[in-house]
């Protein structure tokens, strides 16, 4: 088994100095809680800052950190002052905090910042460098470190890296005004796999990856580069059985028995969350007091225990929230409380684990909602400690954690009203139904919980570095590409076959521009002076003009996929006889979605019809794409057609059509020392599969692909085919 490097912001664990002395201390809630838990179980090493102010440390203390957290299963970063300033409490907490959490008023863009947050995540980078294996696996947490995927890979190319953002990515209006957009999304990307916590946030993050770095992306897969990461969803579960077990043990028990000595009849509702603008605590205080106010016959029944953790105190949105919170406690309390009721109970400061659990066990009603929240591991575990079944969960539906908890009252955390019936709601449902309910949740956080997150993430980690070995395995290196050379130049009888946009030349916004480069014409000038040689264009293309481009070159021609072929003796083969009557009912469709689509336009060719989107918004064009294919679908059903999707391309031929058809002519013809085929979408792969299986197929792009072959670019077909001829000249120079 392959060792596990957790590289976090933070170790799982504090450093402190006591009396001269190093102390380690355990960390308590984030990650520290969720992984800490499972990590120490595996052969694992955890990499991250410790706590302590680099500039605290003496130079002989560092290798005695070293030593005393390898006992722990850890590796420090040790961070300055002026670093945790400017990189965590400025770049991470002033800016990517409130831009992901849609607070952009709050977002500060400062470079200083910026430069910082590229300093710490190199520093990272260096301690992941000093300890690393050849076969570890190396899994990256949350937004402090969006830049050390790349930053690993441009060191460690062949390494398995998965990379993991626990806080939500927020849509592309909002990320996009991140100047530093391009870096971080470049970042992230040299993972082999990236996870999100819900559906919603890969969707952002692949609109972003597309509108930004212009990437293609299939079924979560995006090509950057040479390379195809994998971008897919884990929702982070609880350690559900240890929240389970301790709500059951005598210790939680007598816990609850005071508390309930303390409010006595009355129910109990928790809110319980860090002090945090992203928590929404100040609007479900004002729902309190306006539910108080409405619904006077429940003041004396009902207490709400307020929890709410301090954090990033020395930020001044958080001291602001801080005063704000507590003028609204007290203003409530000064309001409705009596001689013998408290309406609210304030706890500022965080609880130790027994505690928390008693609160979550004892409460009637657990209030969680937040403005925006990646996850809220918090309302998982109120649910897990609730051995009998009972408690009301209200959950804000812009938490993570709703799209699993559908169970539970989900509401709007900005409509007090929402709140104020939810919590009428909760305190008067039926426990048979509450039970019902609870049961279903609990029995999914238990099957899903942090063991099975864990695994479920390493797992396809394994699977999406792998199809990233099979992938680079194919993509041509120096010796694949010298070996072709090699057969090249010994070879006496060649075919080679060769797509026109995308592969002979990139591609164009349209296609009357995409016009043969000067050394475009003189490699096939060359290729098809070589008397050993057969050149055919196998092209989508029309006649015109292509042919007038390439002449006077003696090559041959595939117009149309092959509803014409223009032989370089001069030979005409053509599907005269194909009826194109279907244009007619096919057109007006294709017109429709031309006008929906900006940037779009309709090419009329002799044998079919292509709808272009690449001049289109990407995600508009993807979309009107997958739409237009589908209607295609269902209308050409009968009509022998085939709707074939190119790039940034939907053409509408007949189905008896296509490359591979066409190259039989060529292949039957004699038995060929060398067969080149080189294509680089969709309409290449009927090519492909009818070569035989020695033949050079190279498939330009990664993806699925029938070739045997792949390159990662169109800039290497050039210089790939200026090697061939180089070394056929060569031979017959020293022959």
């Amino acid at each position: 088994m392959s060792r596990i490097l957790i590289i976090s912001n933070r170790l799982p664990l504090n450093l402190s100095k006591d009396n001269g002395k190093l102390r380690v201390e355990r960390s308590v809630g984030g990650l520290a809680t969720g992984i800490g838990a499972v990590y120490k179980s595996k052969d694992s090493l955890w990499i991250g800052w410790p706590g302590y102010d680099i500039k605290k440390i003496l130079s002989e203390e560092k290798n005695q950190i070293v030593t005393l957290l390898e006992k722990e299963k850890c590796y420090p970063v040790f961070l300055t002052s002026n670093d945790l300033k400017q990189y965590y409490g400025g770049f991470c907490n002033n800016t990517i905090w409130p831009l992901f959490h849609y607070f952009n008023s709050y977002t500060k863009y400062d470079h200083t910042f910026w430069t910082s947050y590229k300093t710490v995540n190199e520093k990272f980078c260096d301690a992941v460098l000093e300890v690393v294996r050849p076969d570890d696996v190396i899994w990256i947490q949350d937004y402090q470190l969006m830049l050390l995927p790349e930053m690993i890979r441009k060191k460690l190319p062949g390494a398995k890296i998965g990379f993991f953002l626990h806080i939500p990515f927020p849509s592309y209006e909002i990320f996009r005004l991140l100047p530093w957009r391009m870096e971080i999304l470049s970042g992230i990307l040299g993972a082999d796999l990236v996870g999100f916590h819900t559906y919603d946030y890969v969707r952002h993050f692949l609109s972003s990856v597309r509108r930004i770095l212009g990437y293609e992306q299939t079924l979560n897969e995006v090509q950057a580069g040479e390379r195809l990461v994998k971008v897919d969803l884990f929702p982070m579960g609880i350690d559900y059985v240890d929240f389970y077990d301790a709500a059951s043990s005598t210790a939680v028990k007598k816990e609850v028995e005071h508390l309930r000595k303390i409010v006595g009849s009355q129910k109990i509702i928790l809110s319980f969350d860090r002090l945090d603008y992203t928590k929404g605590i100040p609007l479900r205080l004002q729902a309190i007091d306006a539910f108080f106010g409405r619904k006077a016959e429940y003041r004396g029944k009902i207490t709400l225990f307020l929890v709410a953790v301090p954090s990033r105190t020395n930020v001044s949105q958080y001291l602001a929230l801080k005063k704000h919170i507590d003028e609204l406690v007290g203003r409530i309390n000064g309001k409705y409380a009596t001689t013998d009721w408290m309406p609210i109970r304030y706890f500022c400061h965080s609880l130790p684990f027994k505690m928390l659990v008693a609160m979550y066990a004892a409460a009637d009603v657990g209030l969680v909602t937040p403005l925006c929240d990646g996850m809220n591991l918090m309302a998982k575990e109120f649910l897990a400690s609730k051995v009998d079944g009972t408690g009301t969960l209200i959950l804000s539906e812009m938490a993570g954690a709703a799209q699993e908890l559908g169970e539970a009252i989900i509401v709007n955390p900005n409509s007090q009203e929402e709140l104020i019936d939810a919590i009428e709601k909760a305190l008067a449902m039926p426990q048979d139904e509450l039970q019902k309910k609870n049961r279903a949740m609990q029995k999914r956080l238990k099957r899903y919980d942090i063991h099975r997150w864990i695994d479920d993430f390493l797992n396809s980690l394994e699977k999406a570095w792998l199809s990233q070995q099979a992938n680079m395995e194919r993509i041509m290196n120096s010796e694949m590409k010298n070996e072709l050379k090699e057969k090249y130049a010994t070879s006496s009888k060649r075919l080679i076959l060769l797509d026109y946009d995308g592969t002979l030349v990139p591609f164009s916004d349209a296609p009357e521009k995409a016009k043969p480069s000067l050394e475009t014409i003189e490699i096939l000038k060359k290729l098809s002076e070589d008397i050993h040689n057969e050149v055919v264009v196998v092209s989508g293309r029309n006649k015109d003009p292509l042919a007038n481009w390439l002449r006077p070159l003696a090559i041959s021609y595939v117009f149309e996929h092959g509803a014409l072929i223009e032989e370089r003796s001069g030979e005409i083969h053509s599907e005269e006889m194909l009826s194109m009557d279907w244009k007619k009912d096919i057109l007006p469709l294709v017109e429709l979605y031309t006008d929906r689509t900006p940037g779009s336009f309709i090419e009329d060719k002799t044998y079919s019809i292509v709808w272009h989107y690449l001049k289109a918004e990407p995600l508009l064009g993807f979309m009107r794409a997958n739409q237009l294919k589908s209607d295609l679908e269902s209308l050409t059903s009968n009509l022998g057609l085939a709707v074939v999707e190119g790039s940034k391309v939907i053409e509408i031929k007949n189905n008896r059509i296509n490359k591979g058809r066409a190259a039989q002519l060529w292949l039957s013809k004699q038995k060929w020392d060398l067969i080149m085929a080189i294509g680089d979408d969709k309409t290449d792969e009927d090519l492909f599969e009818v070569l035989p299986s020695e033949a050079y197929s190279i498939k330009v792009g990664l993806g699925s692909t029938k070739a045997r072959f792949n390159l990662s670019s169109q800039s290497q077909v050039l210089p790939l085919l200026w090697n061939c001829i180089k070394a056929s000249e060569k031979l017959l120079n020293q022959q």
